[in-house]
């Protein structure tokens, strides 16, 4: 005999969707489907709005533009005057980082600095030695020579290994410019024996530091802060600004952008350490950004084809990278090459701070 109890299924759907005598369970199914809210699309990346955003060169914060229209951030976008590392050759300059930084946005490093040293100046004269070195790759240099030049230093980085420091100098190294940092999480690992031995065995040494174009600028400042003392017999710091053609960062910056970023880096360099940076760089970053730039700054100019005279006209140095290929006793492999401008009698003024690098540079 047929139940006559009125299944669930039909009950549910009469008392939901007002189902008709003469619905059946399917049709109030279907009718129920119909009914109900329908999803809404989810929204793809390609869709989602831009924000407005400005990156802060000083503080590293980002903050919405006052017109609310989208901006790019000081490393990225498609902006005017922008192209891909791939459109020039790589500099040989100072050695590429063999690391990366890895975060663009990440917080701005702790305002901790490296421990301060001895805070009186050296007393004594520095002992400067002729040179001995030769050139794996010599050049004709023509009527001015480095070998015409008093005063010879080098510079090192974790890539000249363990260093005799003492046989080095009594080589003819004189000064030194030891690799740092780079961006802003990398530290040089073999910068803190370097800074110690090359110290130890009479070498007048300063830092310096390969400059990062997608970190802002002022958490690189911080980063060299934290990680480089403050020694008043030291050399004044170095920014290293070159193209790399090996980075991550893969957009050019308007020369006006990247001016804008090393005046803010070298700003607080000179804050805190009391001594106007160096600036250190090769002849296509120099021709596309910073001729006739920079004129109350020193300049050490990479040029090891011709004299920096025939490269980089009208532009007043304190030091010349001459060569890349250099051999020493002392150290195991090639090393770079370098002279100061001035005589040993500039050089013992300048190091004690009797002598400003531009009378050195011949500039007063």
């Amino acid at each position: 005999m047929r139940s006559k109890v009125i299944p669930s299924l039909l009950i549910g759907c009469l008392v939901l969707v007002g189902c008709s005598a003469r619905t059946s369970p399917i049709d109030a199914l279907k009718l129920q489907s119909q009914t109900a809210p329908k999803a809404q699309p989810v929204q793809s990346a390609s869709m989602a709005p831009v924000p407005a955003v400005a990156v802060d060169e000083q503080t590293g914060s980002i903050a919405a533009n006052d017109n609310g229209q989208p901006h790019a951030l000081a490393w990225a976008g498609d902006t005017p005057n922008q192209a891909h590392f791939e459109t020039s050759p790589m500099t040989a300059g100072m050695p590429v980082p063999d690391q990366r930084p890895v975060a663009m946005l990440a917080p701005p490093v702790s305002p901790l600095a490296a421990p301060e040293e001895p805070a009186a100046r050296s007393t004594g004269r520095h002992r400067v030695y002729n040179q001995r070195f030769s050139d794996a790759k010599p050049m004709n240099f023509g009527k001015v020579k480095p070998k015409h030049h008093a005063v010879h230093g080098v510079d090192v980085s974790r890539w000249q290994g363990d260093i005799d420091w003492p046989k080095l100098r009594s080589q003819g190294a004189n000064f030194a410019y030891i690799k740092a940092t780079d961006g802003g999480d990398h530290v040089d690992p073999m910068f803190l024996t370097n800074w110690k031995r090359a110290k130890e065995a009479g070498v007048k040494r300063g830092a310096y530091h390969f400059f990062y174009w997608c970190r802002v600028a002022s958490e690189q400042a911080d980063w060299f802060i934290r990680n480089v003392p403050r020694d008043p017999d030291a050399l004044p710091p170095v920014i290293d600004v070159e193209y790399n053609g090996e980075s991550s960062c893969r957009f050019r910056l308007s020369p006006e952008k990247a001016r804008e970023k090393m005046q803010v880096f070298m700003d607080r360099l000179e804050r805190h350490y009391g001594k106007r940076p160096v600036i250190y760089t090769a002849p296509d970053f120099y021709k596309d950004n910073l001729r006739g730039q920079f004129l109350d700054y020193p300049f050490w100019l990479r040029s090891v084809a011709a004299h920096p005279s025939k490269i980089y006209p009208d532009r007043k140095w304190v030091f010349w990278q001459y060569s890349g290929s250099g051999l020493s006793q002392g150290v195991n492999g090639k090393i770079d090459l370098n002279v100061f401008y001035g005589s040993v009698s500039d050089w013992q003024n300048w190091v004690a701070g009797k002598k400003s690098w531009q009378r050195v540079a011949g500039l007063r």
